[in-house]
């Protein structure tokens, strides 16, 4: 983890643990950079933390199992409960992921970043050098279940947001608790 330059003066006192999630071409690690910086926190990219099988699997069209993601989501609440201050981004697309994070980083917050999928389409067909391709968005949007009301975290909606407005409308909620 690398210690963000220039954190701005809404450093949070104590720690502060949040994963941006959402679907693949969302904005996880723009977003996730930008609110580490908000926050001096420390920002990892959760596809840092994949295993090596899984990115393997991903480049070449196949969706993660359940199986796939255990040792990857243990690995991403590792990160977050090692850190005092850390932004992961991480998709954390099911209930039971998220679940599986709390229960190894309690009190980590959740900033879903939401777009619609002909935005997201766009995004993904525009990326180049990732090892997510686009193919797979659809099977990223069937199994992605957004934040339930008891959930900890908010919802940000990219769809029109630049990620500099995104990243500081979630530093302004997480910094109100």
């Amino acid at each position: 983890m690398s210690e963000v330059a220039g954190a701005g003066a809404g450093r949070v006192p104590g720690p502060v643990r949040v994963v941006v999630m959402g679907v693949s071409a969302v904005g996880k690690s723009t977003v996730g950079t930008l609110l580490a910086a908000h926050l001096g926190a420390a920002f990892v990219d959760g596809d840092d933390l994949q295993p090596a099988a899984n990115v393997a699997k991903m480049s070449s069209g196949i969706p993660l199992t359940d199986e796939d993601r255990w040792p990857w989501l243990d690995a991403v609440a590792a990160t977050l409960a090692d850190g005092f201050r850390v932004v992961v981004a991480a998709s954390a697309l099911r209930r039971v992921y998220r679940d599986r994070i709390l229960a190894g980083a309690p009190g980590t917050v959740f900033v879903h970043l939401a777009a619609s999928p002909a935005i997201l389409r766009v995004r993904a067909n525009g990326r180049t050098g990732h090892f997510m391709p686009p193919a797979l968005l659809d099977s990223q949007l069937a199994t992605l279940e957004p934040l339930a009301p008891d959930e900890p975290g908010w919802t940000v909606d990219v769809s029109t947001a630049t990620p500099e407005a995104a990243a500081a409308e979630a530093a302004s909620r997480v910094l109100a608790g």
